[in-house]
């Protein structure tokens, strides 16, 4: 997230030039008790080798289920419904999908750039 607030960021913590955030880390105790998301399972992400995608769909599926079981997001919460509507099951591939639609990090170029980084 931070490429995609690099000037507001930049700007909080006075970045000299030559200088730029790559990770945000917050530290302490949360106000509120939060959740802890489940992430995608190694047989989904680690390949040996060969990248094998023939159970992919399956796999992301189960993950997906079992996300929605777990923890289950409100309609309000799915992105940008004005263009792709609300789906009746939102899973994390659907929510992903829909992040991905959106390009991001498109300010992080130019402001490396005004900060003294060439790409020769």
């Amino acid at each position: 997230m931070i490429r995609n607030h690099v000037d507001r960021v930049g700007e909080i913590l006075g970045l000299p030039d030559k200088v730029f955030p790559v990770a945000g880390l917050c530290v302490g105790w949360p106000a509120v008790e939060g959740l802890i998301s489940l992430h995608l399972p190694p047989t989904v992400t680690v390949h040996r080798d060969r990248y094998d995608g023939t159970a992919l769909a399956e796999l992301v599926g189960a993950y997906d289920r079992a996300r929605d079981r777990r923890h289950r997001l409100p309609r309000e919460e799915q992105r940008n419904p004005t263009r792709f509507g609300y789906a009746d099951f939102y899973g994390w591939s659907e929510d992903k999908a829909r992040q991905a639609a959106r390009p991001e990090g498109g300010a992080f170029p130019p402001w490396l750039r005004r900060h003294g980084f060439t790409f020769d």
